[in-house]
């Protein structure tokens, strides 16, 4: 016969007094006013409250707290709530399972929304630095340093003293965007601010947005942003429709004939020696600005009369050095390894786009980027009589670009074509020039 359980109405005193008997491994003190309730003592002296019942034939026992947690009205109240779920044939055990489950869901519904919100309110300024950092143009590994450049100012937010003259700089166009959520940017917000920075000016304006539509670009191509982004933002008919044609886009700007002699005497009374020297050698060679402003004195040969310039679709390219452009280069001091120095951080010369439009102010010129020097040399090389390939092999085209078929010439083969593109040039712009001189020594400067 089984040993019937000790039942006693539990009070705060028996609770205390009770003690596990010798030899057990735990022991139990049962209630009589909640017969499913009962304390359980080990050895050790540990007191906790467990519910017993039985449940589809089988003992169901679980463990409630410790005496020293649960004050026994709670421990009977939570028995009779265990009884009554084991009476309607419920499992305490997967009901508390469930609860702990749908606890962890709304947990991480709720770290998952904090998440979504968060993203939500991420500023373009707070992307703007990563797109700074890893964006890049189509087909490149990385965009050139003067776009970088660009787009910082574009979004700096200005009143710092200016490097040149007196005062603060501005706020760029794209400041007031940066304070924005990138979820928020649409049609409408874009339209807005487009039309508030054409006010003071739209070419810069447009410049802009063009550069911001390739940041919403950048972003839909990046899972972690590509929900926030609208990449139709920016193309509303009202703004389209101030923006230059894709025709006019295009830049094929280059000096006419009749132009190039006021040209030329604008660049020879520029103060900025370097810059006046740097913007002819420009037009007799047909280079690429960054190409040439890289130019050092180690890649300059005069006695073999050659350049070695540094090239964008291989390492380098070696051409003529021509006579006049000889007497150019001599004339200019050696203060470092390049051969166009200044005082920048770079050594070399970086910006002459504020000399370049003072010449063109006083020749009465209206528009003539830097590259349009690099068209000019183009087409007065054609006037020269110069053959398409020998052109395109100086100014460093691809061999798909030349038109009369790629013959790559050695440096004699192009001299006498180089020379003559050069002879014509000076002859446009009036400049008479002896060409049995011989360039001048170069001068070195402490």
């Amino acid at each position: 016969m089984a040993k019937q359980p000790k039942r006693v109405r539990l009070t705060a005193g028996r609770v205390e007094s009770f003690t596990c008997a010798a030899g057990k491994s735990q022991d139990f003190l049962w209630d009589t006013d909640t017969p499913t309730l009962a304390l359980r003592v080990s050895p050790t002296g540990r007191k906790t409250y467990v519910f017993e019942s039985r449940l589809k034939g089988a003992t169901l026992r679980l463990t409630i707290g410790t005496a020293a947690d649960w004050p026994i009205g709670r421990a009977r109240s939570e028995a009779q709530r265990l009884k009554m779920l084991v009476d309607d044939g419920k499992d305490p055990r997967e009901i508390e399972s469930q609860k702990q489950a749908d606890k962890a869901a709304a947990q991480v519904a709720a770290a998952t929304q904090d998440e979504a919100d968060r993203q939500a309110a991420l500023t373009v300024g707070e992307i703007w630095p990563l797109y700074l950092q890893t964006g890049k143009p189509k087909r490149r590994d990385a965009w050139k340093p003067r776009y970088v450049a660009d787009l910082k100012n574009m979004s700096a937010q200005g009143g710092v003293p200016k490097q040149r003259g007196q005062g603060l700089t501005r706020p760029g166009p794209l400041y007031p965007l940066m304070a924005l959520a990138l979820a928020s940017i649409n049609e409408d917000v874009l339209q807005s601010w487009f039309d508030q920075e054409a006010m003071s000016g739209k070419h810069q304006a447009a410049r802009a947005l063009m550069m911001f539509r390739g940041f919403l670009r950048w972003c839909t191509a990046k899972p972690a942003y590509r929900a926030l982004a609208d990449r139709e933002a920016g193309k509303s008919a009202h703004i389209l429709d101030q923006l230059p044609s894709t025709a006019d886009s295009k830049r094929k700007d280059a000096l006419q004939a009749d132009q190039v002699r006021g040209w030329w005497e604008g660049v020879e009374q520029l103060s900025n020696r370097t810059a006046s020297v740097y913007l002819r050698a420009m037009l007799l060679t047909g280079a690429r600005r960054e190409e040439l402003a890289a130019l050092t004195w180690a890649h300059v040969d005069f006695q073999w009369r050659k350049l070695t310039i540094a090239d964008k679709v291989v390492a380098t390219r070696t051409i003529p050095l021509t006579p006049y452009l000889a007497h150019l280069l001599a004339s200019l001091p050696r203060v470092g390894p390049y051969v166009f120095a200044s005082t920048s951080k770079t050594g070399r010369i970086t910006d002459t786009r504020n000399s370049h439009a003072k010449v063109l102010q006083g020749a009465g010129i209206e528009k003539l980027t830097i590259h349009g020097l690099r068209r000019t040399f183009s087409l007065l090389g054609e006037a020269a009589g110069a053959p398409a390939g020998a052109i395109a092999q100086v100014m460093g085209h691809q061999p798909s670009a030349t038109a009369e078929g790629y013959r790559p010439r050695s440096i004699d083969a192009l001299r006498p074509y180089t020379e003559k593109i050069e002879a014509h040039i000076l002859s446009v712009a009036n400049v008479q020039f002896d060409r049995a001189i011989e360039p001048g020594k170069l001068r070195a400067v402490g």
